[in-house]
């Protein structure tokens, strides 16, 4: 017999073996494509999820910015300051709570309160805008000020809102407040990376839009750059070193122009020098960002200059500056005799009907409260950035252009003075 010659017997176990590796083999690749098809859509049923509690997470950050629109108030309304903490060189925080205990809205991380400070000798209260320095607390608003120091090579004394808030007010104070407001913010809804820059006390709002993002529990990329003489001058510096440990996809770069015996580079500060676009192209991947900047108006100036000479759209600029000057301008005297007796080629004529002054219009006046101040006729003024409305004034007749952004509320027939220029001939009732 051959050793293939089996019995029928043998031939009927053989294909039985067969026959059942066969079913056992069918069954082992059923429960792979099975056990493959449940993996797959385990992970399709994951990013389901996640983009679920995207959108849910933004729905919620959308009725939280309805409803905070909903629960400002109008006017003014009392809160206390239940703490004043020094922070560094004539710098302080204020948290202030409502006198009434009611509830307060929240705010989006950018804006400010106005407030309405009635000045020892002064007849009338003055208005000044300061930046929110924290997120949105259910308890308290926090304010961080910086005393305004007299511009350079004047007479000019320092800042009178600022100077108030340091030496004057204490914890029990009673301030008059208006709800938060402005249009610059930083969205918690998008998800395009941001790049803030401030400098000296414009670091204010950039932190509270580092304390939302943590807060909310983000995931955007932040390129965080601010600038101080050196830690002496570094407001708020504890809690802007911790922020990196809070939230690992911000990247902190701060610039020390003139570094302390006592400060380290790497521990206090990363570089020598000020904050410039020069920096930022060094380090940043590219220029696909949404830049938020914040600091004195020199700086200012010069970041959106450079940044614009970089190639970033004005779309993704967005900033903050409560006046390019917070002191007005002095007019030279020959200039206020030719505002009121020579008329320029082109310029438009400016007529202030309560006062009777009339002006010609001329380059070398950026705004029409440049033209009031250099004719002597008085129209309030507080952040002179068109964010407090102190200096609303009707308009007569003719018709305005805004030289950029306001945030305060501007009723029809009126416009802020200080952030506009005539279209034509022009009458205020001023």
């Amino acid at each position: 017999m051959s050793a293939f010659d089996l019995s029928p017997t043998s031939l009927a176990f053989l294909f039985g073996c067969i026959l059942v590796g066969g079913l056992m083999l069918q069954g082992g690749l059923t429960l792979f494509h099975s056990l493959r098809g449940a993996v797959h859509a385990g992970q399709a049923q994951a990013r389901e999820l996640e983009r679920l509690e995207l959108e849910i997470q933004s729905a919620r950050l959308r009725l939280q910015s309805v409803e905070q629109e909903r629960a400002g108030w109008n006017g003014v309304r009392k809160f206390a300051v239940t703490k004043k903490i020094p922070e560094c060189a004539d710098t302080f925080s204020f948290h202030l709570t409502p006198h009434d205990s009611r509830p307060i809205p929240g705010f989006k991380p950018g804006q400010y309160l106005t407030f309405q400070l009635l000045l020892p000798g002064q007849a009338k209260p003055i208005v000044r805008c300061y930046s929110l320095s924290d997120c949105a607390r259910p308890s308290h608003y926090r304010v961080t000020i910086k005393r305004c120091p007299p511009p350079p090579k004047t007479d000019h004394p320092p800042g009178k809102g600022s100077s108030f808030f340091c030496d004057a007010v204490k914890e029990g104070d009673i301030l008059d407040v208006k709800a938060p407001a402005g249009h610059f913010f930083l969205d918690l809804n998008k998800e395009k990376p941001v790049v803030l820059i401030s400098g000296g006390v414009g670091i204010t709002p950039m932190i509270a839009m580092a304390h939302a993002l943590i807060e909310a529990k983000a995931n955007r990329e932040v390129w965080f750059f601010f600038g101080s003489r050196g830690s002496e001058d570094h407001m708020l510096r504890a809690e802007t070193l911790a922020l990196v440990e809070k939230y690992p996809n911000l990247k902190l770069h701060i610039c020390y122009s003139r570094p302390g015996k006592n400060d380290v580079a790497g521990r206090d500060y990363q570089h020598e020098g000020r904050v410039t676009v020069e920096l930022m192209k060094s380090l940043l991947p590219s220029q696909n960002y949404d830049f938020f900047l914040c600091g004195p108006g020199s700086f200012m100036e010069s970041i959106t200059d450079d940044l614009r000479a970089w190639g970033v759209p004005d779309a993704s600029v967005h900033f903050e500056a409560f006046g390019p000057a917070s002191v007005k301008k002095a007019a030279k005297p020959e200039m206020k005799a030719a505002l009121t007796t020579t008329p320029f080629a082109g310029g438009a004529r400016i007529t202030f009907a309560k006062s009777n002054q009339s002006a010609q219009w001329s380059p070398e006046h950026a705004t029409l409260l440049d033209v009031a101040d250099a004719c002597g006729v008085r129209i309030e003024a507080g952040c002179r950035a068109g964010n407090c409305g102190a200096c609303l004034v009707a308009i007569k007749s003719g018709e305005v252009e805004y030289i950029n952004e306001h945030g305060a509320d501007v009723e029809s027939g009126s416009c802020l003075a200080c952030i506009c220029k005539p279209k034509g001939t022009l009458v205020l009732d001023a």
